[in-house]
């Protein structure tokens, strides 16, 4: 049997965060197995969705990496397969019309929520003969479900899981207007894409058991359920907006690496040991079901971050350059030079090591990408330049002109180092004073290490500029 996942989001929104580690799950399980991994568009409420959540949806799952086989489907486009499905069921008895009224339905609900009962259709059509249906009354087609006995689910996160068929009540398949609804819209396109795993939230679960019962009618094979414990809040609440879930190009615009989200999700409700940097590669060859815990996992802002700054320290740079540098000229408001170019791609295995976001690194390269006298925001930087430290500066331009030809990393430390000597000055009333007029503040990479990627002309620029 060939394996067959899909993720079908509804294009009501953004590519949320939730979502984002279902495809996720879809996905790995697909790979590992060697199977397929498909893309449907759940469409069928027109007055929500919108073709810019469809663009979001396909571009958040690109950026992650997560691209799926074959075309996208879209449910939508499928409507007259559904109906036509709600009138084989309707032929071979396993559904029927019912001419009940939305004001008779309503009546009856209320008279059961004045009961105290549960409100549920009470099969007033089920066992009727058309004939006598109401004038005026477009009859909607509904399931005839098992009134006895049970439904049970083998699921594979959740385990066994049963209810009382009696707890069911015969919904509707096939609006008045022709329309049919969402529980059978999917379970038509599972089986018409040969789907056999059903990886989604938890909060499906309900709905597996309504959507069981139309298989089983149609006699069709049933897939492996398995419904995933959804995402809290590290406060243990309800995941919202306040926790971080964004949509995953709120991410992006973050600066977040998408290999750092994909390993942060897999690890959210899923682990292998005590693995927590793990491949791409580890990930498909590791990942399956049984992996998958039945508690609901906690979203960490803190933990996100720290594990991006892993992989922004661990990308090469040669990948980082073309991530960061649109970043960089943005802020700077132009083109990066080639001079400035090959000073960020000289300083980026140095500033790297600081940044946690690609946002962080692309400000931590600013000093490096402009020319001349860098901004100073910070006040506790603009102290360092007092009149004494100005006065030094000045001095020093004037005797790093002599190291100008033998410009290295170890050249230049060793000529301040002689030069705080000869002015009778610790090192560090040199070097603060030298960061904050070169990098514009206090922190940066080593100071020797900046020196020898800016060079010597454009040190002595700013060298001057901060002597005034």
């Amino acid at each position: 049997m060939t394996v067959v996942t899909r993720f079908a989001p509804s294009p009501t929104g953004f590519l949320h965060i939730g979502g984002a580690r279902t495809a996720l799950f879809n996905w790995l399980f697909a790979k590992h197995h060697g199977g397929k991994y498909l893309l449907r568009i759940e469409d069928t409420d027109r007055a929500r969705s919108t073709e810019p959540a469809i663009a979001a949806i396909l571009d958040g799952l690109s950026w992650l990496g997560l691209d799926w086989d074959g075309d996208v489907t879209y449910q939508f486009s499928r409507a007259a397969r559904h109906a036509e499905v709600a009138r084989e069921m309707l032929a071979t008895g396993n559904a029927y019309l019912c001419y009940a009224s939305p004001q008779e339905l309503d009546e009856m609900r209320a008279a059961q929520k004045a009961a105290g009962k549960p409100t549920r259709y009470d099969g007033r059509w089920r066992d009727r003969d058309p004939k006598e249906a109401p004038a005026g009354v477009a009859p909607v087609i509904r399931l005839k479900a098992p009134q006895a006995g049970q439904t049970v689910i083998q699921d594979a996160v959740q385990g066994e899981v049963t209810v009382e068929n009696a707890q069911l009540d015969d919904m509707i398949l096939l609006r008045a207007d022709g329309t049919p609804t969402y529980m059978l819209a999917v379970v038509v396109d599972d089986h018409d894409m040969g789907v056999t795993h059903v990886i989604r939230g938890d909060d499906h679960l309900n709905n597996a058991f309504r959507q069981l019962q139309i298989i089983k009618a149609m006699g069709w094979p049933e897939p492996v359920y398995a419904h995933i414990p959804l995402i809290h809040g590290a406060d243990g609440a309800k995941l919202s907006k306040r926790h971080g879930a964004l949509g995953v190009d709120a991410y992006r615009d973050m600066g977040f690496l998408p290999a750092a989200l994909r390993n942060y999700l897999l690890r959210l409700g899923w682990g292998h040991g005590d693995d927590e940097i793990i491949s791409t590669a580890q990930a498909i060859e590791w990942f399956d079901l049984p992996g998958v815990g039945r508690s609901a996992s906690r979203f960490d802002m803190v933990k996100l971050t720290n594990l991006n700054s892993h992989y922004v320290r661990e990308t090469p740079d040669r990948e980082l350059i073309p991530l960061v540098l649109p970043l960089v000229e943005k802020r700077i408001g132009g083109k990066v030079d080639s001079i400035a170019l090959q000073r960020i791609e000289r300083g980026m295995p140095g500033v790297k090591q600081r940044a946690h976001t690609l946002v962080e690194l692309a400000d931590s390269l600013l000093f490096y990408a402009r020319h001349g006298s860098p901004a100073i925001v910070d006040d506790k930087a603009r102290a360092l330049l007092t009149a004494e430290a100005r006065s030094l500066l000045g001095k020093l331009a004037g005797a790093l002109d002599a190291q100008a030809a033998d410009w290295g990393e170890k050249q230049v430390e060793d000529a301040i180092r002689h030069f705080a000597e000869a002015q009778g000055v610790k090192l560090g009333q040199v070097a603060q004073p030298l960061r904050v007029a070169l990098t514009g503040s206090t922190a940066s990479p080593g100071i020797f290490e900046v020196l020898a990627v800016l060079g010597a002309s454009e040190t002595k620029t700013r060298l001057q500029a901060a002597a005034g």
